[in-house]
């Protein structure tokens, strides 16, 4: 046990929050940057991507493929370069290639190396490891790539790719961006065209960034299926590099949005956000609820649309989230349900089954932590029921986090609306995808202090 891991971390009921933050590179945004970049030719160039250890480790994963990645700094400019190799040209990684925490580096990884006549090891951290990538793996092995793991598709993976990949038409049994990422970038590698229907939209990231690189992709209605998508891609297609400016995280600045709108007398402005259509659906949400959002749209100079958020404090009103939603915002249900605590009434959300299978079991997670808070949740099959406290929470608890970045942030923020300090487990967990989450959050008035666990006990029965 580390000096860290004996501390609690905690968060106390504020006055307000105030002022600016310039929102973190889109984490998803970063990975693939750097995944496509490196299969580019020539030269690319990433402005503003998450130096998270996510996507560092995404970075080194590239370089171990014989990637050229270098970071330059100025005055006035902090970007990377990239010298990429082409489709085709990765080399066979001499060691094994460590992703950590990151789902979505592997998954996209396995993709990418799928079509390459070499052997690889991909490993990750305690957490990751328990996370399956049979979905990911099962349409790749229709394509002819080979895997060995421990049972149930666990990591540590030895992936045997190959350099004659046949093009698959799949569809996916559940929605997942992840999975529709690896195949497409394995389509990449395949002679023929390959197609991936989604009957439910999921994130379109990949699909635009391919694109902005060159990429010959087609997205359309799949007319056999009603509702349905069916993105195809051609094989052995030269991508050129690129320019990018990575636009700020939406999922990281809902964090924020969110401490705003659950602590009285705050307003706080949010630059650089990433506007995707397909991301802005928990901005949505949260309007209906009753938040005070003002959402502008800037210039666009990104691949995707960007743009600023203002958020004022609301008194939130429960709501039903369908299950038709959850796919487009499955990442934030962590922070809607803080929103959901501090709201009047009974939010209902739908179809939640994918939050089993994220970096923690986040659907209990979420569940345990607001019990513990003093808020009654429960969970009926794959959908909670939260019912809000109209206001602050008891709070007092110390939530145990699994390790997992958005459960740590989630309840930290619970943590300014309630009437006891909320503590935290493992708060280093948070630097997988928003390193500077305190220093922004104490910038805007935030307060956040460590206690010895001999020190809890007296610490949560404060008042504020």
């Amino acid at each position: 046990m580390t000096k860290d891991e004996t501390k609690i971390l905690f968060s106390t009921p504020i006055s307000s929050l105030r002022g600016n933050i310039i929102v973190p590179g889109d984490k998803s945004l970063s990975h693939r940057a750097l995944m496509i970049g490196s299969i580019s030719t020539g030269t690319t160039r990433i402005k503003g991507m998450l130096e998270s250890d996510d996507t560092l480790r995404t970075m080194e994963a590239m370089k171990t493929l014989g990637v050229s990645i270098s970071h330059h700094k100025t005055s006035d400019e902090d970007f990377w370069i990239i010298h990429g190799r082409g489709v085709g040209g990765l080399l066979e990684p001499s060691e094994v290639i460590d992703v950590g925490n990151s789902g979505t580096g592997c998954r996209l990884l396995l993709g990418l190396i799928s079509g390459y006549n070499f052997k690889a090891i991909i490993t990750g951290d305690q957490s990751l490891k328990k996370r399956p990538m049979s979905r990911v793996m099962d349409p790749l092995y229709g394509m002819g790539c080979r895997f060995e793991s421990r049972p149930g598709g666990l990591l540590p993976l030895l992936v045997k790719g190959t350099s004659n990949l046949t093009p698959i038409t799949y569809t996916l049994p559940v929605a997942s961006a992840q999975v529709k990422s690896a195949i497409l970038l394995a389509g990449l590698h395949s002679r023929g065209n390959t197609r991936v229907i989604e009957p439910v939209e999921t994130r379109d990231h990949t699909e635009n960034l391919l694109s902005y690189f060159g990429a010959e992709i087609v997205c359309e209605p799949y007319e056999k299926v009603t509702g349905s998508s069916i993105i195809s891609i051609k094989g052995l297609q030269e991508l050129k590099g690129r320019n990018i400016n990575v636009p700020g995280d939406p999922s990281s600045a809902v964090f924020l949005i969110v401490a705003a709108l659950i602590t009285e007398g705050s307003e706080i402005i949010l630059e650089n956000v990433g506007l995707n259509p397909k991301r802005a659906n928990v901005f949505k949400t949260l309007k209906k609820m009753g938040a005070d959002l003002t959402v502008e749209e800037s210039e666009k100079s990104h691949p995707e649309p960007v743009g600023t958020i203002t958020a004022r404090y609301s008194k939130l009103s429960a709501i039903e989230i369908s299950e038709e939603d959850a796919s487009s915002m499955i990442d934030e249900y962590p922070i809607l349900s803080i929103a959901a605590a501090s709201a009047n009434g009974k939010t209902v959300m739908k179809g939640l089954s994918e939050l089993r299978y994220k970096e923690s079991n986040r659907l209990q997670a979420i569940f345990e932590g607001l019990n513990l808070c003093g808020v009654k949740s429960e969970i009926e099959g794959d959908n909670l029921i939260i019912f809000g406290s109209s206001g602050k929470v008891k709070g007092g608890g110390v939530i145990e986090t699994h390790f997992d970045h958005r459960i740590a942030m989630a309840f930290l923020i619970l943590g300014f609306n309630s009437i006891s300090p909320i503590g935290v487990d493992n708060v280093d967990s948070i630097k997988t995808s928003y390193p500077d989450f305190f220093k922004d959050s104490r910038n805007l008035g935030a307060y956040f202090v460590d206690k010895e666990l001999s020190e809890v006990d007296s610490f949560i029965s404060k008042k504020y």
